[in-house]
C-alpha cells in the first residue's frame, strides 16, 4: 500500500513543508495539532477550547485516513505551561477515556504564544 499524505490546509503545511497525517499501511500518523480552527483561522485564548478544538483537528485527519480516534495508540501533549494540563482532563478524558492510549505530556515552548496545547498521534486502522 502506498503512502497517503494528508493535508489539513493550514498555512503552517505549506510554509514548513510537513503533512498534517501519513497514512503507512495500518498506521496513521499525525502531525502535532494545535487548536486553530482550520475553517476560519481563528484560535480561542482558552487552553480547555484550544484542546476540543485539537482534537476535532486530529479527527478530522484520522477520518480522512480511515481512521477514527478509537484507532489512537499514542499520543503526546505539548504544553508550555504544564500547570494548564490539568484544565484539559476533562477533555482528554471525554474523547480518549474508553481509548486509553499510551500517553506523554512534555513541557516545551510552542511556535506562537497564543498556543497553549499541541497534540500529536499515533494510531493503527482496525482492520476489523
Amino acid at each position: 500500500m502506498p503512502r497517503k499524505l494528508i493535508s489539513s490546509g493550514s498555512i503552517f503545511e505549506s510554509e514548513i513543508g510537513y503533512s498534517r497525517a501519513v497514512v503507512d499501511g495500518d498506521f496513521v500518523f499525525v502531525s502535532g495539532c494545535t487548536g486553530y480552527n482550520y475553517d476560519t483561522g481563528a484560535i480561542s485564548p482558552d487552553v480547555v477550547e484550544q484542546t476540543e478544538q485539537t482534537i476535532l483537528n486530529i479527527e478530522a485527519a484520522l477520518t480522512e485516513a480511515g481512521g477514527s480516534i478509537k484507532d489512537v495508540v499514542r499520543v503526546r501533549y505539548i504544553l508550555p505551561q504544564k500547570s494548564d494540563f490539568p484544565n484539559c482532563w476533562p477533555v482528554l478524558r471525554k474523547w480518549f477515556g474508553d481509548v486509553r492510549p499510551a500517553a506523554t505530556m512534555i513541557q516545551a515552548g510552542l511556535m506562537e504564544e497564543i498556543m497553549r496545547i499541541e497534540i500529536e498521534v499515533t494510531a493503527k486502522k482496525s482492520t476489523v
